[in-house]
């Protein structure tokens, strides 16, 4: 067998339930251009999730549905490249999405969400190590 990766999209890379998504707002972790805003949230599986919320806003049922196709593609191609983290994402653009664009987007607010992420980390790391230290003195 190849060393290649594998670009499928199997049920384990999506966010199937209500709750998923509902946590994964709650996370307050986004990011957004003119293209697409994505919410995210650490997943502790090693590898990233897609969810997709493509609203009557963005058009008919034809344009919608070019728009989720489109996103999982993106999702696809690059998955091996992202980080692993749960991914909600919501369109912005109203006119019909070019894979191009869309993919260019998801890589881009992809490596913004995995920098901001860390940045959380590391704060919310240094806070315990400061109460730890507090409640340490006498």
């Amino acid at each position: 067998m190849s060393d290649l990766p594998r670009h499928l999209f199997p049920k384990r890379l999506r966010l199937l339930k209500g709750a998923e998504f509902d946590a994964t707002f709650a996370a307050k972790l986004s990011a957004g251009d003119g293209v697409l805003v994505i919410h995210a949230r650490p997943n502790g599986l090693g590898h990233p999730r897609l969810g997709m919320a493509v609203s009557r806003k963005v058009g008919n049922a034809v344009r919608r549905n070019r728009w989720k196709r489109t996103l999982r593609e993106a999702f696809r191609l690059a998955q091996h490249e992202l980080p692993p983290l749960d991914f909600v994402c919501l369109p912005r653009l109203r006119e019909e999405p070019t894979f191009a664009v869309v993919d260019a987007a998801l890589r881009g607010l992809a490596r913004r969400l995995a920098k901001k992420q860390a940045k959380q980390a590391a704060q919310r790391e240094a806070a315990q190590r400061e109460a730890a230290q507090r409640e340490a003195a006498p």
